[in-house]
């Protein structure tokens, strides 16, 4: 009984950030959507594929149930995962997370929360209980949250738009969020006096 809680509640969670970072594209253009937001090259578009990508490898070739889609192998990675390519639609990104979350979701159904994997990618000293459904799980939940809500910061410097899901969205009070960025603006100064 409380493994097919755990379960549905992970499964719904992982659901659940799927779609808020889908959303996190809504209303871009296509160069918002791909451009680097950061030093390091972050991107909308990319956290998308990049997701897509961890989600296929984990439940599947974890659990020896390859995705259909082509992946290139693990030892070969360069970071293609992180950025769209010129010659990649958003739709087919898009197309290849959906699709990954089909598959994603048989291995979750039709496993038992303690069906074993093997992480080829981790050390061997891994301990087994670490590479089980449940940890699998947990391990990509934590990697779709840390990225929706990198994916969230970015979109709020790109248009001001926050949130998990449309239907929660308020509109943008640009001059109640001047008011709070001041009034933090000035604790962090009060706090920490500048030195010339």
């Amino acid at each position: 009984m409380i493994d097919e809680f755990a379960k549905d509640t992970l499964h719904g969670r992982l659901r659940r950030d799927r779609k808020a970072l889908l959303w996190k594209l809504d209303g871009l253009s296509e160069y918002d959507a791909r451009r680097p937001l950061t030093a390091t090259g972050t991107n909308l578009l990319g956290l998308v594929k990049h997701v897509a990508t961890v989600e296929a490898r984990y439940f599947g070739e974890v659990f020896d149930r390859p995705s259909p889609e082509p992946l290139p192998r693990w030892q070969d990675s360069d970071g293609s995962d992180l950025w769209a390519t010129e010659d990649e639609t958003r739709d087919q990104i898009i197309g290849f997370y959906r699709r990954t979350w089909e598959h994603s979701d048989a291995t979750i159904n039709e496993l038992p929360l303690d069906a074993p994997g093997h992480v080829p990618w981790w050390p061997e000293s891994t301990p087994a209980w670490h590479t089980n459904l449940f940890a699998i799980m947990v391990h990509v939940l934590g990697e779709s949250i840390r990225h929706a809500g990198h994916a969230d910061i970015l979109r709020e410097g790109l248009d001001g738009r926050t949130g998990l899901r449309a239907e929660h969205e308020k509109q943008i009070d640009e001059e109640a969020r001047a008011a709070y960025c001041a009034k933090i603006e000035q604790a962090a100064r009060s706090a920490a006096p500048i030195t010339a």
